[in-house]
């Protein structure tokens, strides 16, 4: 069994696994219509949302986590471990995806590109992965920047990609970095 990455101190947030306390505070703003804007699934049961977060810890792929800043969660990220694309023999759980959603009321404070990169170094540096990608609307310029400042690189830009429920099908971005561009970029 893969050990938990957490915790992870990475600028002001620790990043931790999520316990009972924290799930109403997570699906507060996980439910908050600004928040939702940008998601694909919109809404979330909430006692489907409990048992999912806190059967995390025992997961062997799904090493999500909360963003703790002065003792108050600010953030939910995201890392799941993939198997990548490929023909018969491909390696399995080699690839990671992470996303993020920063509580509106903690916005603006670079909470967010903190924790991308802290999903980096605990899919890299801890689980040993060999490539990442995110995904965000296109017109989610914040999210995109994020995703940047943390070193990842733009690999796709999807012509209505995606269906939003409000805007209809919008353009999506996949973002990508390997682990050997990781590194060089933090040796």
């Amino acid at each position: 069994m893969t050990t938990r990455p957490w915790p992870l101190r990475v600028g002001p947030l620790l990043l931790r696994d999520a316990s009972e306390p924290d799930i109403e505070p997570l699906l507060a703003f996980r439910n908050d219509p600004a928040v939702q804007r940008f998601l694909i699934a919109t809404t979330v049961d909430p006692e489907k949302f409990r048992r999912d977060w806190l059967a995390k810890p025992s997961s062997t792929t799904d090493f999500s986590c909360v963003a703790e800043a002065d003792g108050q969660v600010v953030a939910i990220g995201f890392l799941e471990v993939v198997d990548a694309m490929g023909q018969p023999g491909v390696p399995k759980g080699t690839d990671g995806l992470i996303g993020y959603i920063v509580d509106p009321r903690a916005a603006g404070r670079g909470y967010a590109t903190h924790l991308a990169k802290g999903l980096l170094t605990a899919a890299f540096g801890h689980l040993g992965l060999r490539r990442v990608t995110a995904g965000c609307y296109a017109d989610n310029a914040a999210s995109a920047r994020v995703l940047e400042k943390a070193g990842m690189r733009r690999e796709q830009h999807g012509i209505e990609d995606s269906w939003h429920a409000e805007l209809g099908w919008v353009d999506g971005y996949t973002y990508a970095i390997l682990e050997r561009e990781w590194r060089a970029a933090h040796e």
